[in-house]
């Protein structure tokens, strides 16, 4: 049987259609997944993301633990602060990826996948042994609610006297919302500006309807995790279990900037991903552009002529440009943006083109693309809040 957040009843009310995820029953829309979409990236959106794992490092030596545990520098980030990192096997291949936020000195706190709570959990629980530190998993009593879009600040700005202007992007604070203690995050996975909200699992349910009724006046609406997958697609965001697996080490994936290898000390999978650095990646992640209306799939097979040279990760019609859209691994020698390649769509050959990521960038990132209506208009640019 599916797990539920703390806030199912909320989503049973909201009319919510749920799907299993990961365990989880998570509604997938409420409505439109289309209009959920656009409201995100016009207005605002409002998210429940309980079923992530939240998972508390803390102790003398809990900077040591995560630079032994993962890939990336966490003794290097300041308190207040976040990074983007993953968590990886003896061999390199990647287990998760997550987000890390240094709440104090002694005390981090790592977001990881549903999917990979209790991989994770298990994982840093093993490698902190003879250190002076405990970890500690709050996902059961944590819920997690995200607030995205260009008006997501407004409405913050509401119920909050957090100074928000001040909340740097991957930077947190602990904040009150209308009486509702909460670490308050300037982070996503939508492409937008948004916050991050985690509040005590019973709270949460009070907490979501304030923020909804706050939010009324911007065209705020309830979210489902189909439109946070055309969003973070739209954005180039990787999806565990699509474009990482254990299969894949960060620099197959594009990744390798995460791994840290100036930081001193040994770390889990130090010795391999020192290897895979210097080898030749076979298959590299690229994105793909369709034509017409039919988009390609996770699993599809591309072509270059008749010989198979990738495979499709992820892929959607795109909701803010109005056309196919895709994230693949592909053979290193059709890699170069402008390569023509073709896609099998359920038997029928459809033409793509390799592109750069991410396909869509919010006005003010550098490197920006402009949305565009589905009619294929040029969207107005929105100044970035930060």
């Amino acid at each position: 049987m599916s797990k539920e957040t703390s806030l199912h009843g909320v989503h049973q009310d909201l009319g919510a259609l749920f799907t299993d995820f990961a365990g989880w029953s998570m509604p997938v829309r409420y409505a439109s997944e289309l209009a959920e979409h656009k409201a995100v990236r016009e207005a605002v959106g409002l998210f429940d993301l309980s079923h992530m794992a939240e998972i508390h490092v803390c102790g003398a030596q809990a900077a040591d633990v995560l630079d032994y545990a993962l890939v990336g520098k966490l003794s290097g980030v300041k308190p207040g602060r976040a990074r983007y990192t993953m968590i990886c096997d003896a061999e390199g291949g990647v287990l998760d990826d997550l987000v890390v936020y240094r709440l104090a000195d002694e005390e981090y706190l790592v977001v990881a996948n549903a999917g990979n709570a209790d991989v994770v959990a298990e994982a840093l629980s093993e490698r902190v042994q003879g250190f002076d530190a405990v970890v500690d998993n709050r996902a059961a009593t944590t819920a997690l609610i995200a607030v995205q879009g260009p008006k997501a600040v407004d409405v913050l700005a509401a119920v909050t006297d957090a100074d928000l202007g001040a909340l740097k992007y991957y930077a947190s604070v602990p904040a009150t919302v209308k009486g509702h203690e909460v670490l308050l995050a300037r982070t996503g996975y939508t492409g937008e500006d948004g916050f991050e909200l985690f509040v005590a699992a019973e709270e949460a349910p009070a907490l979501w309807r304030l923020l909804a009724e706050a939010g009324e006046p911007y065209g705020l609406v309830p979210c489902g995790l189909a439109c946070r997958d055309t969003l973070r697609l739209e954005a180039g965001m990787p999806l565990y279990g699509n474009e990482l697996s254990r299969a894949l080490n960060p620099f197959a994936a594009g990744l390798g900037r995460v791994v840290k290898f100036e930081k001193p000390g040994d770390f889990v999978g130090r010795a391999a991903l020192a290897e895979l650095a210097k080898a030749d990646v076979p298959r590299v992640r690229v994105g793909l552009r369709g034509a017409g209306r039919r988009a390609p799939r996770h699993g599809y097979r591309l072509l270059s002529e008749e010989t198979d040279i990738g495979t499709v990760t992820s892929g959607a019609l795109s909701p803010t440009l109005g056309y196919p859209i895709a994230m693949a691994y592909v053979d290193r020698a059709y890699a170069e943006a402008g390569t023509r390649l073709s896609v099998d769509i359920r038997g029928k050959i459809e033409p793509v083109e390799v592109v750069d990521l991410p396909f869509y960038s919010r006005a003010g990132e550098p490197g920006h693309r402009p949305a565009a209506t589905l009619d294929g208009a040029a969207a107005p640019r929105r100044k970035d809040p930060k």
